[in-house]
């Protein structure tokens, strides 16, 4: 048995001293001085205790691209942000569009995880829009099908796929693009595109398929689960779905929330992103969306790349930003410091909010709930330097930004998955 002692709470959004008794993987007890016989005592000494985030948009590469990105440093990297679950992307090789592909994730993730890890399952068949997934040999393993890195361009498959997901009593989580309106863009079309004279991707490349989508979903009865939303014009279309009751759901990522288009200094790969960093006006729709729930909860999009592959132009380089490790001090240092956010706001965007979005037994802090926690010293700062990241993705932008509110343990079902040595002997 493992007790805390000394932490802080959030209880109906106020931070209140207790102590955290935990038996394997279970919490057995909350509660004011704790005094209990056990092997481990630590001793928190004030800091914040939250539920372990849940992540449900992260590409962990492996299998097919282990150079980016591989389960085991990806896992490490998460929980050192404090998440202790993730959902891993099918956009790998093999793709996991059948139960002899996925098993080959499945047992690495067994064997290298740290943390909890619920893989995608894809639509297509090599998410190539061509033909449909095996759904039923991959329903019992996977948390949601989708083809995340690109859109579904064929409505009808859309259509069958979600009426087939419905009757699975699974969701249909979908990265939204028209290939058509992509138009060989690698930032948004907008002001700072033209500055910086590089082809633009419109919102409207976005906004449009979401629009298909939300009446797909109403037709089949299905989980409709949007991907990091971007635009003004989706987060519009998202709130006049949920207000006809169609079952529609979404996410928005931090760098999203905290950048902008006129945030972009230089042409520089690192900025390069898919979506695009969009307007300022954009980026104040998506936090007013969070404010008013229109969006649901918030994904990192974890997506590392090859420093060969980012430290490019913005032409040349891939798409992709990793944030597992920084996001959820990011949003604090940007939201809750300055009174934007609350606390219990954010902290409900990463956990309990996504819990009920997709019916999950985790992320709350409770007795007899999962030992999944994260303490997080909210007055210790850092700045972001991607050399010193677990994850072998370096590929971000924000170098030498200082945060505040850092992870500093993060038990997963109990076990450390991830400590900051200077502060715990554990």
């Amino acid at each position: 048995m493992l007790l805390l002692k000394n932490g802080k709470i959030l209880k109906n959004g106020v931070l209140v001293s207790k102590d955290i008794l935990i038996d394997d993987k279970k919490i057995v007890k909350i509660d004011k001085n704790i005094q209990e016989n056990v092997e481990k005592v630590l001793d928190l000494e004030g800091k914040f205790v939250s539920p372990g985030f849940i992540d449900v948009h992260v590409h962990w590469r492996e299998p097919g691209f282990e150079y980016k990105e591989n389960i085991y440093h990806a896992s490490r990297a998460a929980a050192r942000g404090g998440f202790t679950t993730a959902m891993p992307m099918p956009n790998l090789d093999p793709v996991p569009d059948n139960y002899e592909n996925l098993k080959i994730q499945l047992d690495i993730i067994e064997r290298d995880s740290v943390i909890r890890a619920i893989p995608y399952g894809a639509i297509t068949k090599g998410e190539l829009g061509k033909d449909y997934a095996e759904f039923e040999e991959l329903v019992d393993y996977v948390f949601a099908f989708s083809d995340d890195g690109r859109g579904v361009q064929d409505a009808n498959m859309m259509y069958e796929s979600m009426m087939v997901a419905a009757k699975l009593n699974k969701a249909i989580v979908a990265h939204c693009e028209d290939n058509s309106l992509i138009r060989g863009g690698c930032m948004h079309c907008g002001r700072r595109s033209r500055e910086l004279d590089l082809p633009g991707i419109p919102s409207v490349c976005e906004s449009v398929q979401i629009a298909r989508d939300v009446l797909l979903a109403e037709a089949a009865g299905c989980h409709y689960h949007v991907c990091h939303v971007s635009t003004k014009e989706s987060v519009r279309v998202v709130r006049e779905a949920k207000a006809a009751g169609i079952k529609v759901t979404c996410e928005v990522c931090p760098h999203h929330l905290i950048s902008d288009e006129m945030d972009i200094p230089e042409d520089n790969g690192m900025w390069k992103m898919n979506p695009p960093l969009r307007s300022r006006e954009d980026r104040n729709a998506l936090i007013a969306g969070l404010l008013d729930g229109t969006i649901d909860v918030i994904a990192t999009d974890h997506a590392p790349h090859a420093t060969h592959e980012k430290d490019l132009t913005m032409r040349k380089a891939a798409f992709g930003i990793v944030g597992s490790e920084t996001a959820f001090s990011q949003l604090y240092t940007k939201f809750v410091k300055t009174g934007v956010f609350s606390l219990d706001l954010l902290v409900k965007l990463m956990t309990e909010k996504v819990a009920d979005t997709f019916g999950l037994p985790y992320g709350r802090l409770e007795e007899n709930g999962y030992a999944d926690l994260v303490v997080i010293d909210l007055e210790k700062s850092l700045k972001i330097d991607p050399e010193k990241f677990l994850s072998k993705g370096r590929n971000t932008p924000y170098v030498g930004e200082e945060i505040y509110g850092i992870p500093v343990l993060t038990l997963s079902e109990g076990k450390v998955a991830y400590k900051d040595s200077e502060v715990f002997d554990i």
